[in-house]
This record gives structure tokens, C-alpha cells and sequence, in this order.
């Protein structure tokens, strides 16, 4: 069983590779898309069947991607698929998802936009019967999950905290200190209070971090160090850019500079490298900032030294992995779990697999993002996917 398991995951890689390159990076709108039901013979294994995928939002490119790449692979298997897309949207996402339960999809794939919000509608998929994985983003205070598809959080934490040290200096590329006691200025963008993943990264990232805060090697001039001070709404970038202006104007003046942002994901990075564009940092002086998801956007900011890292989470893994899940499921198995104690949501322990991610760098960007295929060198130079 384990061998074929492998095998289906190896071929929904290799599927996945063409819907999160470059061309899978658009095309997709918020309306239904449905899977196409005209298979070959020998992807006939789910004919009849239908999976209900509910993304969070497509102003983020790898929502796009991940959206593109799970449909891929399970109309690839013969299912039908009901994609949508929440606009960032609780009430529209609520609304999709009651849809596809009214509809009858024999199972729900949802990477919410706000974990806690989505009660009722487990509470309706399982009376009707329909199993549900949560994908990448933990569904909070409800029993009604059956599994959960995610990278490992607390990891990306970790090592955007360890890439921040690295960029400063405070830690050479083998993880050992070098001696700098700094002190380096500092300010922390933590993700969206409403997503259940956003913690983990900062918890992750300050257990890092915590030892050299305590000792003064860096500081954060703000005061600004809980995460509910540095949480970002939405994820979103204008906000980080307008909070990044009131921290330099606040915090900054005259000869004092920002040495370091620990920026969540790429969106909040970009956002405080264009404020302090904007307030006069060039090349020479910008900070060094961390990131997530390997946008495109971000990918062309490390090429030109704009931002110093970013953590690659393969999302055609997430995406394989999620349909080998989902396949279990309708198929009357077990999922795999590899890991069955950390994910809590407040009502029952949710069984997980856990991904591994990757930090990238100017040095290690064409090994792991073009080497690999996720992108083009075209498009990293272009910061653009489409």
C-alpha cells in the first residue's frame, strides 16, 4: 500500500509542476470551475465523484497556484471539481462552502480565510456525510475535521528567525554564532490574527530570536514585540507599508536605521521594503528582511538584493499530498499521518501531515526555485509568474 501511495504522490507531483509554474499562475476567476469530466481510461478511479476545494483568496499568487494545482491533479484522476475562491471574503466563503454541502461533493478540501469560522459548516458536512480536510490552514473549534495537509509551522518560524541572523550576520551559514554582539536594530510583521498558522511562524521565529533580544544583540526600538503589537490583518501589504511608515517616522530619524525586519511572508516583507524605499533606504542600506511563500514579486527583490530570504513551501507538494488525502478518504481509508499530537483545535487533535520547507537566498534561488520548475530565471527577473 505504502508503494502505491508513493507512486500516486510522485505522479501528482509530476502533474502539479505545469499548474504552479508559470502558467498556472492565473486564469482562474472566483466563479465555479468544474473539472473536466471527459477522462482517459485509466484515470477513471474517481468518475462520479466530486471534491469540493474552497480557497481563501486569489490576491496572494500562491492561492492562485494552489488552487490551479489541486484541481490539476484530481481532474487528472478522473474527479470532478468545484473550485472557488473567497475574495478574503468570511461570508462569501461560508456561502461557497454551503453550496458545495447543498450540492453534495463527496469531500471538502478548505483552506479558510478565518479557521473559526466555519462551525456550521462542518456541522452540516457531517451530517451529510462528507469528510473534510483542511489544507494549509488549521479549521479551529469544531470537531468535525478530519485531517490536516500543512507544512511544518513552527519549522518556518524557526527558520525565518535563523535566515534573520544569518542576513545580520549574528550566525554564520552552518547555524553557528560568529561573535557579532550587534546591537542591530529590529522590527517584527507578524501574520493575520484570524489564520491559526500565523502564530506558529512567530512563536517559531522568537524562540530564535528570544536569546538575542534578551542579551541587547538585537533591539526593537518600537517596543513592538507581541505578537497581537505586530499581528497583520489580512496579510496584508498596505497595512504592513502604512505601519512600517509610522515606525520609522516614530523610531528612526537622523542616523538611526532599521538593520533587520522578520517579515511573516512576502507580502508584509514587500510592504516594509517599499516604505523604506520610500523614506531614502537604497541597496546599500536596506535591511535585512525575511519572507514566505516565494512569491514571484519577492523572488525578483532577492535577485536584486532588495530582500534577503523568503521560505519555500512547495505548494505542489501541499497539493499532492492533499489529493493522496483526499483520495484516502472517499476510498474509505486511513490518511497517513505524520504527526498526531501537535494540532489542537480546541476541540480535537487533528491528525497531520507535515511538509518540509526550504529557505532561499540570492544564493540558492535558481537551485530551489529554478532548477526545481516552479519558476522560470524570465520570471524571477520579471517578478511576475503569468
Amino acid at each position: 500500500m505504502k508503494k502505491t501511495r508513493a507512486l500516486a504522490l510522485a505522479s501528482i507531483m509530476a502533474l502539479s509542476l505545469a499548474a504552479c509554474g508559470g502558467e498556472g499562475a492565473g486564469g482562474a476567476t472566483n466563479e465555479t470551475q468544474s473539472g473536466n469530466t471527459t477522462n482517459s481510461s485509466e484515470n477513471t478511479s474517481g468518475e462520479g465523484k466530486v471534491v469540493g476545494v474552497a480557497m481563501p483568496e486569489q490576491t496572494l499568487q500562491r492561492w492562485i497556484n494552489d488552487g490551479n494545482a489541486v484541481k490539476e491533479g484530481l481532474t487528472e484522476l478522473g474527479y470532478e471539481v468545484e473550485l472557488q475562491y473567497g475574495g478574503n471574503d468570511i461570508p462569501t466563503q461560508q456561502e461557497q462552502i454551503d453550496q458545495m454541502i447543498t450540492k453534495g461533493v463527496d469531500v471538502l478540501i478548505i483552506a479558510s480565510i478565518d479557521g473559526a469560522s466555519l462551525s456550521t459548516q462542518l456541522d452540516a458536512a457531517e451530517s451529510a456525510g462528507i469528510p473534510v480536510v483542511a489544507y494549509d490552514r488549521l479549521l479551529t473549534g469544531n470537531p468535525n475535521v478530519d485531517f490536516y495537509v500543512t507544512f511544518d509551522n513552527g519549522n518556518v518560524g524557526v527558520q525565518q528567525g535563523t535566515s534573520l541572523l544569518q542576513g545580520l550576520g549574528i550566525l554564520d551559514a552552518d547555524g553557528n554564532e560568529t561573535g557579532e554582539t550587534g546591537p542591530f536594530n529590529v522590527e517584527f510583521f507578524a501574520g493575520s490574527p484570524d489564520d491559526n498558522n500565523a502564530q506558529f511562524f512567530f512563536n517559531g521565529a522568537i524562540s530564535v530570536l528570544q536569546p538575542y533580544l534578551d542579551s541587547g544583540t538585537i533591539v526593537v526600538k518600537s517596543g513592538q514585540t507581541s505578537f497581537n503589537q505586530v499581528a497583520t490583518q489580512g496579510w496584508d501589504q498596505a497595512r504592513a507599508q502604512a505601519r512600517m511608515d509610522d515606525l520609522v517616522t516614530a523610531n528612526y530619524r537622523g542616523s538611526d536605521k532599521v538593520h533587520g525586519i522578520l517579515a511573516s511572508n512576502d507580502a508584509l516583507g514587500r510592504g516594509a521594503i517599499t516604505s523604506l524605499q520610500n523614506s531614502g533606504y537604497t541597496l546599500d542600506d536596506i535591511p535585512v528582511v525575511t519572507g514566505q511563500d516565494a512569491e514571484a514579486a519577492s523572488a525578483k527583490f532577492i535577485h536584486e538584493g532588495w530582500q534577503y530570504s523568503t521560505i519555500f513551501k512547495d505548494t505542489r507538494k501541499l497539493a499532492a499530498q492533499s489529493i493522496v488525502v483526499a483520495q484516502d478518504l472517499l476510498e474509505g481509508r486511513e490518511p497517513e499521518a505524520n504527526d498526531t499530537e501537535t494540532y489542537d483545535n480546541g476541540e480535537v487533535v487533528v491528525p497531520s501531515y507535515l511538509l518540509e520547507s526550504d529557505i532561499v537566498t540570492k544564493e540558492s534561488l535558481t537551485s530551489l526555485l529554478v532548477d526545481s520548475g516552479y519558476y522560470t530565471q524570465e520570471q524571477i527577473e520579471s517578478g511576475s509568474a503569468g
